[in-house]
């Protein structure tokens, strides 16, 4: 019989080192070894106890979660699970520790006495997974970076339109992904990568400030153009629709999918249906099964598939899935999907005219809204 998952609690909250063990007491694989009230005693704790896996709260006094979060990652290189503030704020900071190594987040109910225990399910998870996982490889780490282009090219239709499903791993996998595809990138790229609402905006702005290529979040009728990734909105679902004046994005609050809104399925379903083997679909690291299926049916519909290796994923799942039912037309490294994708688009390029202009100028054209 495995041994349960040993987990340290760090949280300067005495509520919530009360209610973390409570709710996590309800699943047998997991154990929690101890409780600390702030950075430097959850420091200590950790070569004391042990622990497989740290819960850590980021907005604490004296040692940060921040700071903590840097110390860990250096020293131990445990996976970290952040518990995070549904807030601005804690969003923002929440997607720092992302960049510097957490394995995951959950978000706290805005009601944490009453409600705390409707994350039950999501926080098991993700630390079973965590337990189990190689954690976030360092050479795919690019820190708390920014400014990583002053330039834009002039809105241009797509040769392909790329779209990507991710979950856990997914905000460094797609920082890395992102900052090595240039200005002039010829697909329009889709993403749902799983993210409550709140969260996704200021994920897609921190993208756009260190990638070369223009990142931001999806909004109804938001056109398709070369050089841009669309990050869909957290509680939505995105699909694709194609109008006279130019194609779109198209958001929704149909019911979740695979347990999911907004859902990979829905997002590959729709571009296989709308551009067929003009669609490019791409499944990274992420727990689950979402996204397995969507990829076959772009696949049947003509398109490209590719998935994430197991090699450089956080979580093996999603693209193991769609790997095992034969799905995936290629299995590929992280470092070597950049290369991919330009491949795949620039072999039909055509795009005519890509004379380089103003960053202002691109960033009127491709505002948010309807463009």
């Amino acid at each position: 019989m495995r041994k349960p998952v040993r987990v340290l609690v760090v949280d300067d909250s005495a509520l919530m080192r009360k209610l973390i063990p409570k709710i996590l007491e309800r699943d047998d694989s997991i154990e929690v070894v101890g409780t600390a009230m702030d950075g430097n005693f959850g420091l200590k704790k950790i070569d004391d106890l042990k622990p497989q896996v740290v819960t850590l709260d980021l907005e604490m006094p004296g040692l940060n979660g921040i700071d903590t979060l840097k110390q860990i990652m250096r020293h131990w290189k445990l996976p970290v699970i952040v518990v995070s503030s549904h807030s601005t704020a804690g969003a923002s900071i929440t997607l720092k520790a992302l960049a510097l190594g957490a394995f995951d987040f959950v978000a706290k109910p805005k009601d944490v006495a009453a409600r705390m225990p409707e994350i039950a399910d999501e926080l098991i998870r993700k630390i079973q997974a965590a337990a189990q996982s190689a954690g976030v490889q360092p050479q795919f780490l690019l820190g708390d970076t920014a400014g990583g282009r002053t330039r834009k090219l002039q809105p241009l239709a797509p040769t392909h339109i790329v779209a990507i499903g991710v979950s856990t791993g997914g905000p460094s996998a797609l920082q890395y992904l992102f900052s090595h595809l240039p200005v002039n990138f010829s697909g329009s790229i889709l993403v749902v990568q799983h993210m409550p609402d709140g969260f996704t905006e200021l994920f897609a702005k921190r993208l756009d400030e260190c990638c070369p290529i223009r990142v931001k979040e999806a909004r109804p009728g938001d056109l398709l153009v070369a050089g841009r990734a669309l990050i869909c909105p957290g509680n939505r679902h995105m699909k694709v629709k194609k109008l006279p004046l130019g194609n779109v994005a198209v958001l929704a609050d149909d019911p979740p999918v695979n347990g999911h809104r907004p859902s990979v399925d829905v997002l590959f379903r729709s571009v296989a249906e709308k551009f067929g083997p003009q669609a490019m679909a791409l499944l990274m690291t992420g727990m689950g099964e979402d996204g397995a299926t969507g990829l076959g049916e772009v696949m049947a519909a003509g398109g490209f598939t590719v998935a994430q290796s197991q090699e450089t994923c956080v979580v093996f799942g999603m693209p193991k899935a769609a790997i095992e039912r034969g799905y995936a037309m290629r299995i590929a490294d992280l470092q070597d999907l950049p290369k991919i994708l330009l491949a795949q688009c620039e072999s039909e390029r055509g795009r005519g005219d890509t004379t380089r202009t103003d960053t202002s100028d691109v960033k009127r054209a491709t505002s948010a809204g309807s463009n």
